[in-house]
């Protein structure tokens, strides 16, 4: 930490102001006459000889020494009030640190997901609800894909993005919100460039951090991906990212589900059901199992107001300027 004046200038401002009283009070006191000064008194005979007296030298000496403390004093506490008056700050580095792991929610709202799709966001906010300080980000596609958001640990912002989507469910305009930007492609529901297009949206990847997918999908394929769901998955595996499935077709279609377990046992995760009674919890056990990771945020540069010590001296100060003024009797 390091000292500084916010407003230096108020230095120059009171140095200025301190030399023009002096010159002032110099120049009226040449322009005084003896009257003017006091000096026109009675006339003492033989006044040298008390001039000459030990004790009348010792008073003058405690009178000059009390004269040039009211002048040093006076300065200090002039000196001390443009130091505060410059507004002393202390500048502090910070870099926060954030102790967490990173989610990416991706949902498939194309057709054959769209009377599940409700669903699937109200399992979503009952995660980022068990969360506690992961990042969270949302991805959701059809024949293209669209970041919602991106990582954050806002979890209100988190909370009313979701609540947004998943009212867009509820349209009546010809293209509802959560298509948007998600028809820009030949064919529906592309698992494999879904999937994909959520791994690349993890930041900081040049750093080892707890990665997860949560991926809501029937994989029901319609059209050509430029990547097949293996090959998604073993890009997303090479990443050291973890995939989750939730799967609303669990048990009714066997071979979609049985690629979809497989795509995410090929990185580490499980595949669930949409309606199974634990995947809410098993998915939060399965992401807090993995070490979270300490991430660095920017450095920033603070100014605190540090005042006090500088009060403190200038109260002294002019605490024994006012005593030495009373023991001359200026």
């Amino acid at each position: 930490m390091a000292l500084t004046l916010a407003m230096p200038w108020m230095l120059v401002a009171v140095g200025i102001l301190i030399l023009a009283a002096i010159v002032v009070g110099l120049l009226l006191g040449l322009r005084r006459g003896p009257e003017a000064r006091g000096d026109s008194g009675a006339l003492v005979a033989r006044a040298e000889r008390v001039r000459a007296l030990p004790s009348f030298a010792r008073a003058v000496r405690r009178r000059r020494a009390a004269l040039v403390g009211v002048i040093v004093l006076g300065l200090a506490a002039s000196a001390l009030a443009a130091v505060i008056a410059a507004r002393p700050v202390t500048a502090q580095t910070i870099q926060p640190e954030n102790n967490s792991r990173d989610v990416m929610l991706c949902l498939d709202v194309s057709g054959s997901m769209s009377d599940v799709d409700v669903e699937v966001l109200s399992v979503f906010e009952e995660l980022v609800e068990g969360f506690e300080g992961e990042r969270i980000g949302l991805t959701i596609f059809n024949s293209s894909p669209v970041q919602v958001f991106p990582l954050t640990d806002d979890y209100a912002f988190v909370q009313a993005q979701l609540q947004r989507i998943r009212e867009s469910f509820d349209y009546l305009e010809e293209i509802p919100e959560h298509w948007v930007g998600t028809l820009n492609g030949p064919g529906a529901s592309l698992i494999g460039d879904g999937l994909a297009s959520c791994a690349m949206r993890f930041d900081h990847v040049d750093e080892e951090r707890a990665r997860s997918i949560i991926l809501a999908t029937d994989n029901e394929l319609n059209g050509e991906s430029v990547i097949t769901l293996d090959e998604a998955a073993a890009f997303t595996a090479s990443r050291g990212i973890r995939l989750y499935t939730i799967n609303p077709v669990d048990g009714i279609a066997e071979a979609e589900s049985t690629a979809l377990s497989d795509a995410a046992a090929m990185t580490g995760g499980i595949g669930f059901g949409l309606r199974d009674a634990t995947t809410v919890d098993e998915i939060i056990d399965e992401v807090q199992k993995q070490e979270a990771s300490t991430l660095r945020g920017e450095a920033t540069v603070i100014q605190i107001d540090t005042p006090q010590l500088w009060i403190v001296a200038l109260m002294i100060v002019v605490l024994g300027f006012l005593l030495v003024l009373w023991r001359v009797r200026l």
